[in-house]
């Protein structure tokens, strides 16, 4: 007969569980995350159906031709900076809240001007922008 007192094992922690649910987890935030970036920038692009578009103000447009030449509402600017560019767009907007902006540029312009007319236009708080196309002769018929 042995009395002697029983050693008792030391507790074992069995961490393969708490791992396949941690996993669980990760694989359910990955899946269910989205990764579309939103743009800072809110353009509404316009269709290319021909119907014209029903404008109840006068729009202010801005024209970038292929020389990178500006025209805001037929006034040619002189030198092309943000700060100029903001500052005739504050004074032909005058005081309307959010005025309708239609961007008009050469196919052969260059896409860092549409960006900083785009991003002006954004920082003084305009967002109802407007990319201007024109209809293809297949459309037309």
């Amino acid at each position: 007969m042995n009395l002697s007192p029983r050693r008792s094992e030391e507790p074992d922690v069995n961490l393969t569980p708490m791992i396949d649910v941690v996993f669980l987890l990760l694989l359910f935030f990955m899946v269910s995350t989205s990764f579309v970036r939103e743009s800072s920038l809110k353009v509404d692009l316009p269709e290319a159906t021909g119907e014209a578009m029903v404008e109840q103000e006068q729009p202010v447009d801005i024209v970038i031709q292929a020389d990178g030449q500006f025209l805001i509402n037929d006034e040619s600017l002189p030198v092309v900076s943000r700060e100029l560019l903001s500052n005739v767009l504050k004074r032909i907007v005058g005081d309307r809240d959010d005025p309708h902006i239609i961007i008009s540029a050469d196919a052969n312009a260059e896409y860092q001007h549409i960006v900083t007319a785009m991003d002006t236009a954004q920082q003084l708080g305009y967002t109802r922008l407007t990319l201007a196309t024109r209809q293809t002769q297949q459309e037309k018929q």
